[in-house]
């Protein structure tokens, strides 16, 4: 599977829903980020939205890959995409992270609008509702953006591909440890902060631990996110109309 994370606006999430959501759970995936800023912070092939050429070349020679496109970039790598027709057909799937405030759920109205145009399908369209807070409903959170899809389509929004804010992606952004790692952490720390010699030490490893209890959490919604995306599920015959379609 090749999917683009896009959104016209920035602060939604883009990087958190392809590391943490889709890179894990899709085998043998590549990581692209089409990034100008801190681009260099990046794990994988770094693009430019300028250079969409070499990106067209470089999905055409892997199996599936996760396209992260950053805010600085989508207007220019929309505008080549308008250019090589079609082009929009070498991803199975657009994937629109989008948070509560008005302002982000406008820029992903336009998202979905834009793309849409270059001729992506409903089916290929699909939000994640992100940043939700825990006691909230989606309907509550995002009227405006539903609203919209009520009276046009134009994507798939499932209320049960949400994911909360949480500290954790903050916390282990810079490590580039896997929240399925840290959940799978087994390590009694509460017994090796009482051994500890150093004050430093016992925080130290106070953090690992609080680091641990949250990915528990997180790990299951992004698991039930993901489950509700339908990637999962997906069947060979889809894959192989995708790939007849880019042919």
């Amino acid at each position: 599977m090749r999917i683009a994370v896009i959104n016209f606006s920035g602060n939604v999430g883009k990087t958190t829903v392809a590391r943490h959501l889709l890179l894990p759970r899709i085998p043998g995936a590549d990581f692209i980020s089409v990034e100008s800023l801190n681009a260099g912070e990046d794990q994988g092939p770094a693009l430019r939205g300028s250079q969409f050429r070499e990106l067209q070349s470089y999905l055409q020679t892997v199996g599936s890959a996760v396209v992260d496109i950053g805010a600085s970039n989508i207007e220019d790598l929309i505008d080549r995409m308008h250019r090589y027709q079609r082009s929009h057909e070498d991803f199975d799937c657009f994937v629109v992270p989008t948070v509560p405030p008005r302002k982000q759920q406008q820029d992903t109205i336009a998202t979905i609008a834009e793309l849409s145009e270059l001729g992506v399908s409903p089916a290929k369209l699909r939000i994640v509702f992100n940043m939700v807070d825990y006691r909230a409903e989606v309907q509550q959170s995002f009227g405006m953006l539903l609203a919209f899809l009520q009276e046009r389509p134009l994507a798939t929004a499932d209320h049960r591909c949400r994911l909360g804010q949480n500290e954790l992606y903050e916390r282990i952004k810079a490590s580039g440890t896997e929240v399925a790692e840290l959940a799978a952490d087994t390590t009694d720390y509460r017994r090796r902060i009482v051994e500890a010699g150093s004050m430093a030490e016992k925080l130290a490893l106070a953090d690992r631990l609080a680091n641990a209890r949250l990915a528990g959490g997180v790990l299951k919604e992004l698991d039930a996110c993901f489950a509700a995306l339908g990637f999962a599920t997906m069947t060979s015959d889809a894959l192989d109309a995708s790939t007849q379609e880019r042919s």
